[in-house]
């Protein structure tokens, strides 16, 4: 079965994201693929710090750490004021990814088979956003997100 694939460190090499998005519960401004970005850098990138100055920088609290060391970011309450990509001092949240109107990804389930890929992917001028039959492998740097929903290639930090 095929699945969204992004190739992070491709991804992060253009200025600015051009690719197109079909969620269609955001008229406005569809980039379903910058969330789920964040959410790659989130599960991959985080140094999961014992005690993550992100956190205690956000005037928002917008951020929180969870047990498992991963950190949430609550949507509805961050404004984008990207303090906490100063906070960071590993500079692992990048200031692209936190965007004051979250677009989500529903990684075009409903839209995309075998034949009819997602928009993103056919858009993207980088390839850095596929649909293609993959497996997590991290000798490759190939990683599983939100329990195999979408897959990217990213370096991944390790404690």
């Amino acid at each position: 079965m095929k699945k969204l694939f992004i190739d992070i460190e491709k991804c992060y090499q253009c200025k600015e994201c051009t690719a197109e998005c079909s969620y269609y519960y955001h008229p406005q401004k569809k980039q379903g693929y910058v969330r789920c970005l964040a959410l790659a850098a989130q599960e991959h990138v985080c140094r999961r710090c014992d005690d993550p100055p992100c956190v205690k920088g956000c005037p928002q609290e917008a951020l929180e750490k969870r047990p498992d060391g991963m950190l949430d970011r609550h949507s509805m309450r961050c404004t984008s004021c990207k303090t906490c990509t100063i906070a960071c001092p590993f500079g692992v949240i990048y200031p692209e990814i936190v965007e004051y109107k979250t677009t989500m990804c529903d990684y075009c389930t409903d839209r995309a088979d075998d034949t009819v890929p997602p928009v993103c992917t056919v858009t993207c001028p980088m390839g850095a956003l596929k649909w293609i039959e993959v497996e997590e492998n991290p000798a490759k740097d190939i990683y599983a997100v939100r329990d195999g929903k979408y897959y990217v290639r990213v370096i991944k930090w390790k404690k």
